[in-house]
């Protein structure tokens, strides 16, 4: 037979298309053509599979070969397709039998070898496949991370010789399907840290309802300290959220490390990242740094050294939950269900209002550096907070804190009420759902009236406020919102109002 039909992925975002491989040999001077919108490395895959094939001791044919990677307006990119180009051409030729190759799917770069070398985003592709219901060839180093989706089938092998054994029928690969439990619990402790009662208590209200938090406060008070150690007191993971941040994960350059299965991602890029590291993009758009904290924690540190258009692409994500990436010639959306958590000190030189009396600087060099956080943004992070010096005689009497495991045991059942009532954490509600959900009592209300006309609230921190006095209320027990839960949401709302 000179025409082999079989199927591998491409990637583009989150989603992994179907894409058709067609070999074909014909009559002619010798040639090797791969068509389909190529780009640079699946072009160059023509001499990775000529001297594959070679070193394999299969016949490389002299003949007009053809290679379609169809659909032709889906841009191919990476060493993935050489593995499927390759047995395509051995089917062709009749090396290997063609029957059943519709059954599988093909994803690997091949070696000069034979040999077959990892790729990336093989946890999306699986995701795919399964739902199509076919079963995925692919290399060994990626069969852990395929096998992450239930039911999926994984087929490992080592080598081009090892698949076309298995699609001849003399040697069959085995079937992965072990499935890895979650990783161990190495978050850091919350009870490393000493004093600082009211940061505490606020990252436990952010971690009940999933709400963003600004931590304002001189160097040295522990704002680094509390951000690190969030995601040991956020709720364990559920296995629909971890897969989707193993899937996301999947996509960057490094893949995902199965030992961080069901374990919260704690991203932290530099304040010199650009946009495009935050939000992502490149040619085939990939997700950036708030994708990569799908379900975790995002803290950017010193937020006012951050470039301002920077700062800024923070502002649909954390109203949306999505991004979209567009591109003359593409466009691709990434999730973005993140807690953002920032820390920034209270003035250019760190020490306003710090003990030892050493800030000299002047009211308009601190209200220029609280300026680079624009209002909208700052309007969008549900709790703001000052973490002030402690001094070290109150240290060093200070007892640890509480461990995490307890906050954590308090926090998960209060996210099981939400997740039971409103079927999302409390900052994902909308307007509608807030009336239903969030309206306070008689006394609340009141308070929250005379909050709106003398800090000058918009409508939209009326409705953070509303959003975080319901997971305090949550934490407690309480059915309905009461004005001391009103109470302590708006003094979340501190450092907006200075």
């Amino acid at each position: 037979m000179s025409l082999a039909v079989l199927y591998s992925r491409a990637l583009s975002g989150m989603d992994a298309p179907l894409v058709t491989v067609e070999a074909h040999l014909a009559n002619g001077l010798p040639s090797f053509t791969v068509v389909g919108l190529p780009e640079a490395e699946v072009k160059e895959a023509k001499d990775r599979v000529r001297a594959a094939l070679q070193n394999a001791r299969f016949e490389f044919p002299a003949r007009r070969i053809t290679v379609n990677l169809a659909p032709a307006d889906l841009p191919k990119e990476s060493g993935r397709f050489d593995l499927p180009i390759a047995v395509g051409i051995l089917a062709a030729s009749g090396q290997i039998p063609s029957e059943g190759l519709t059954r599988y799917e093909f994803a690997g770069e091949l070696a000069l070898t034979g040999d077959l070398r990892p790729i990336r985003g093989a946890l999306a592709m699986t995701l795919r496949a399964a739902r199509d219901q076919r079963a995925f060839i692919l290399p060994p180093e990626n069969a852990r991370e395929a096998a992450l989706v239930e039911n999926a089938l994984v087929y490992p092998a080592r080598s081009l010789l090892d698949v076309c054994a298995h699609l001849a029928g003399r040697e069959s690969l085995s079937r992965y399907a072990a499935r890895p439990s979650a990783g161990a619990n190495a978050y850091l402790d919350m009870a490393d840290v000493r004093g600082q009662a009211h940061a505490r208590r606020a990252l436990e209200v952010a971690a009940a309802g999933g709400h963003s938090v600004l931590m304002v406060g001189p160097p040295g008070t522990g704002k680094t300290m509390l951000a690190s150690r969030l995601p040991g007191i956020l709720p364990p993971m559920s296995e629909e959220e971890a897969l989707a941040s193993a899937a996301i994960q999947s996509l960057g350059s490094n893949g995902f490390d199965v030992a961080n299965w069901k374990r919260r991602p704690y991203r932290a890029p530099h304040h010199t990242a650009s946009a495009v590291a935050l939000v992502g993009g490149g040619g085939n758009p990939r997700p950036g740094e708030i994708s990569m904290a799908m379900h975790g924690v995002l803290f950017l540190d010193e937020l006012p050294e951050f470039g301002r258009a920077v700062l800024e692409v923070l502002r649909e994500p954390l109203e949306s939950g999505r991004i979209s990436v567009s591109r003359a010639a593409r466009q691709a959306e990434f999730p973005a269900e993140f807690q953002l958590v920032a820390a920034m000190n209270p003035c250019p030189c760190g020490y306003l209002a710090h003990h030892n009396g050493r800030c000299r600087c002047t009211p308009d060099q601190v209200a220029r550096y609280r300026s680079r956080v624009s209002g909208p943004l700052l309007d969008r992070i549900d709790l703001q907070l000052e973490v002030p010096a402690v001094p070290q005689e109150d240290l060093t009497r200070a007892a640890n804190g509480e461990p995490s495991a307890a906050i954590r045991t308090r926090v998960s059942a209060a996210r099981e009420r939400q997740l039971a009532r409103q079927g999302k954490p409390n900052a994902r509600l909308g307007a509608r759902e807030i009336d239903r959900h969030c309206a306070p009592d008689a006394q609340g209300e009141n308070l929250l009236k005379q909050a709106i006309s003398r800090l000058g609230l918009s409508a939209r921190a009326y409705h953070r406020v509303l959003k975080v006095a319901r997971s305090i209320a949550d934490l407690a027990g309480a059915e309905r919102i009461a004005a001391m839960h009103v109470a302590e949401a708006i003094q979340y709302r501190r450092f907006e109002r200075e």
